[in-house]
């Protein structure tokens, strides 16, 4: 017999769905006795299938460090693999990884790959169609040549109104009391204070005094005039401008809502993409009802016979009160907690990121947990305790997927 008292190869033997069927098979070639694994080497056989192969403790012929096989059927092949891979084929919670500039080479993705990334996103906001055409081919190779199962994801970018130049590719610090000027104008170069929307309309319907906030709480403004299409807005939190940073108007605690499509022309076109290119899944960002996501569900099953799965993006207060329709409609659900804190207050995140992930396990539906997720990592080269502890339940299947922005 064969003894092992180490408490990750006890936790394996236990919930491995093999350790039931060998007793019966093989009469009980394994048992768990005083906190020791004891195996018949003789009749523990592997039987075609990926086998974990354990080191352990021997107590057979006074040979130390037996090996022995173990047939547990799942898709790692040793004990060394399982500690420096940490359980990728046990995890119950897979990583989505956004793929930017920084880690687009081939090289860069068999990493990630090699890591645990399960999907690889695209963020549609970013690059030219050909630089994402480029980066799932090479998706497509890796998985072909070094048999890897990577997903892709392309994630929209929705009808929201943006800034689109400010003159200069960084960003732009806006000082507490000083006045912008924001337009949906366009002009060549850069003019001080002046700001371009993406959106004609951007203005119609906003009123002295209301609030603009950008990018969710980087900056934020108080309108003091408007003339014409143009508002003049006074900052009253300093903060930066970031290329393409997100503006959304607030009035006695509510959002201010323009009646835009949750598609764009340009997302349809991305979607157009998608489908030419195979995608596996599209992220339909800003949903606000159950309607969109069966739109767009009824636009692919026309357009293509692959099996592509619409993940609705919860981002708005909107929808949060049509929850469970688009839940049921659409065939996952991300949770980008980026944009929902602009229109949910900080302490109520937890809760609501909780009661989104309880509903999708209730209606069998995957659920990602997106944005923020590790922070701190941007600047430094390991996270902090709480990321640490926050992560482990979600990677332990008590929450939702796991998303990582790598770009």
């Amino acid at each position: 017999m064969a003894f092992s008292s180490d408490s990750m190869l006890q936790k394996i033997f236990a919930k491995s769905p093999a350790f039931d069927s060998n007793k019966r098979v093989f009469g009980k070639p394994v048992s768990i006795s005083g906190g020791a694994i004891s195996c018949n080497e003789r009749n523990l056989k592997s039987k075609g299938k990926i086998a974990v192969k354990a080191a352990a403790e021997a107590d057979v012929m006074g040979l130390k460090n037996h090996e022995v096989n173990l047939d547990l059927g799942f898709d790692v092949v040793a004990e060394r693999e399982l500690r420096e891979k940490g359980f990728l084929g046990m995890r119950k919670t897979k990583l989505v990884c956004t793929i930017g500039p920084a880690c687009c080479s081939l090289e860069d993705l068999e990493r990630l790959a090699m890591r645990g990334m399960n999907v690889a996103r695209l963020n549609m906001c970013h690059n030219t169609r050909e630089w994402h055409r480029d980066v799932i081919r090479k998706i497509r190779k890796l998985n072909e040549l070094k048999g890897f199962s990577v997903s892709v994801m392309i994630d929209t970018e929705g009808s929201l109104i943006h800034v689109v130049d400010h003159g200069v590719p960084s960003s732009l610090k806006a000082e507490e009391g000083s006045v912008w000027v924001f337009t949906a104008q366009k002009f060549e170069g850069s003019r001080p204070f002046t700001v371009q929307a993406n959106y004609q309309a951007f203005s119609e319907g906003i009123m002295v005094g209301d609030e603009l906030v950008i990018d969710g709480g980087m900056a934020r403004f108080e309108v003091v005039e408007k003339m014409g299409n143009d508002l003049h807005c006074k900052c009253t939190d300093p903060g930066l401008f970031l290329p393409r940073a997100k503006l959304s108007f607030w009035r006695d605690g509510k959002l201010s809502y323009h009646g835009l499509p949750t598609l764009s022309p340009k997302d349809w076109a991305d979607v157009d993409f998608g489908i030419s290119e195979g995608v596996d899944f599209i992220a339909m960002s800003f949903v606000n009802d159950a309607d969109s996501v069966k739109d767009l569900k009824n636009y692919l099953f026309a357009k293509t016979s692959k099996s592509i799965r619409v993940l609705a993006k919860i981002e708005t207060l909107e929808s949060l009160q049509k929850l469970e329709e688009i839940v049921e409609a659409s065939d996952g659900i991300m949770v980008a907690r980026g944009d929902l804190g602009v229109e949910v207050p900080l302490e109520q995140i937890p809760t609501v990121q909780e009661d989104i992930t309880r509903l999708c396990r209730q209606m069998n539906k995957p659920v990602i947990i997106a944005s923020q997720l590790l922070e701190s990592m941007v600047e430094y080269p390991t996270p902090t305790r709480a990321e640490v502890s926050l992560s482990s339940i979600t990677s332990n299947g008590m929450m939702a997927a796991a998303f990582l922005d790598m770009a």
